[in-house]
């Protein structure tokens, strides 16, 4: 772990590319509040709190969570000052690698969410881990040594506690596979209303099924995951735009300005208008990092 440590140290406090084939890594990640895309994430250093629909979850170091999904959350980072900053890894997951690695494995039924949790690293898994990050500026190794290394850490996972979070992705008759349809069109159409037909309809399931199906992949109601989506995406416009917050509100789908305040309020904590403010304050300050990821 201490080398792990002192390797991801580099990290800047975005998720930065280590020019490894879907690993990246941070320092000191400012905001948690983001749009996170289906990745396997290994605290180092630190801890994190993360609320994702109606899951509240903390990951302090030498855990790891697998987010098999996009799905927005909200939270924030904890750590012990500078000279000992919150530390990750991440490495995005590709479906087909973890299909053709479960084909291997010689496994066989579908899998059922399990919903968002925290699980201890292994020694393994870190010493996996390790090997990795070691492939850092060493070019010619990763070349030959990366895609071993990545199925190593993917088939540690699977056998772990969280592997059927792993076999969520990659199965094509998994709840998650069913439902990936609505997610994909309420990423891609969060302004605008939804009706529960048209979404089941996607799926090729009843409205109930639907709604159940969805919740269990994603912790939370589709109308839920959509307003997330609103909000997370108003926030990023109202700290790194001109607009108001009542052209905000319009944009990203909101018919009444008073409502989209007082659920951003709610998210968030404090009023549009007063989080643009301190974000002002403190980025002159240099302690406030952006959010990395966001929706669109």
């Amino acid at each position: 772990m201490d080398e792990l440590r002192g390797i991801v140290m580099r990290a800047g406090s975005r998720w930065t590319p280590t020019g490894l084939p879907r690993v990246a890594m941070v320092r000191s990640e400012g905001c948690a509040d983001q749009v996170y895309e289906p990745m396997l994430h290994f605290v180092l250093q630190g801890s994190k709190s993360l609320s994702i629909g109606d899951r509240n979850l903390r990951f302090d170091e030498a855990t790891y969570f697998v987010v098999p999904v996009h799905v927005p959350a909200t939270g924030g980072v904890q750590s012990d000052g500078d000279d000992q900053p919150y530390l990750a890894v991440s490495l995005a997951l590709d479906p087909t690698i973890i299909a053709n690695l479960i084909a291997e494995m010689h496994e066989t039924g579908t899998p059922s969410p399990t919903g968002f949790a925290v699980s201890a690293a292994t020694p393994e898994l870190i010493d996996a881990w390790l090997r990795m990050m070691r492939l850092i500026n060493r070019p010619a190794e990763a070349r030959m040594l990366a895609a071993t290394i990545e199925r190593e850490i993917l088939f540690r996972v699977l056998i772990g506690p969280q592997g059927d979070k792993l076999r969520e992705v990659a199965c094509a008759d998994s709840k998650l596979a069913q439902v990936r349809p609505a997610i994909t069109w309420l990423r891609d159409h969060y302004a605008e209303a939804i009706r529960s037909e048209p979404l089941a309809a996607m799926t090729g399931m009843s409205v109930a099924a639907f709604y159940r199906h969805f919740k269990s992949v994603t912790s939370m109601a589709p109308i839920q995951y959509q307003k997330q989506l609103r909000l997370l995406k108003a926030r990023r416009l109202l700290l790194f735009e001109t607009h108001n917050v009542g052209s905000i509100a319009h944009m990203v789908g909101y018919e009444s300005a008073s409502q989209f305040s007082r659920e951003y309020t709610r998210l968030f904590g404090m009023p549009p208008g007063r989080d643009a403010a301190r974000f002002r304050v403190a980025a002159t300050a240099n302690d406030y990092v952006p959010v990395q990821q966001a929706v669109g």
